[in-house]
């Protein structure tokens, strides 16, 4: 049957065409190449842009969706470690002036790989406000910048609050005592006050007596 049929097909080829079903057959296939180049350097736009959108929502598929921000209060430069993004089920934490920022959006920049994922995990605000990667800048400690430096860094802090969700604060060791410092010239002054008006007292004290005395001789 499947002969017959073959049979048949050649007859018909050569009836047509004049050809042999080899030269047909390869002929065929020769135009079909041609016709996929062609097709090919005419390509619609829309083409491209319905292939980007169908691979985009298939990784926007793949990905995980981002979890809400999580509130985590008050914790140490310790404990902030933890959140650098070495642990993918941890949201991705950042600090600005003691004052922590989920960027678990923004993993491509502060994610392990990304550029800025030195500062992740970390009250980098020296660093940010000199752009610097070194070691010893990943601090909190912003003391001895100058003024451009200080402008970079409130520039970085006005993005991350208008960008990023406040989730906590830092705590430092050793910030206290910088306040209790700040309050000791207080207390001085108040002492240096109260030494001072004592002798006015006294003075006015004098000069209200001393009326009373030439008074009191006018009389005798």
């Amino acid at each position: 049957m499947a002969l017959e049929l073959w049979q048949t097909l050649k007859e018909a080829i050569h009836a047509y065409t004049g050809l042999s079903p080899v030269v047909f057959f390869t002929a065929l296939a020769l135009a079909f190449a041609i016709y996929q180049v062609i097709s090919g350097w005419f390509a619609s736009p829309f083409d491209d842009v319905n292939r980007h959108q169908r691979a985009r929502s298939l990784a926007q598929e793949e990905e995980p969706p981002i979890p809400q921000p999580v509130q985590v209060g008050e914790i140490t430069e310790e404990e902030l470690k933890q959140y650098d993004g070495s642990d993918p089920q941890k949201p991705l934490l950042m600090a600005i002036k003691h004052q922590i920022y989920d960027v678990t959006q923004s993993r491509m920049f502060y994610g392990p790989g990304g550029p800025y994922a030195l500062f992740a995990g970390k009250d980098a605000s020296r660093a940010l406000a000199k752009m610097s990667f070194e070691e010893k800048d990943l601090t909190w400690d912003i003391s001895g910048l100058g003024p451009f430096e200080l402008d970079a860094l409130q520039d970085w802090e006005y993005k991350f609050m208008s960008k990023y969700a406040k989730v906590g604060t830092v705590k430092v060791a050793g910030s206290e005592p910088e306040t209790a410092s700040v309050s000791e010239p207080t207390e001085n002054v108040e002492q240096d006050a109260h030494v001072t008006t004592t002798p006015e007292k006294t003075v006015v004290d004098k000069s209200d007596d001393a009326p009373a005395e030439t008074v009191l001789k006018k009389e005798e």
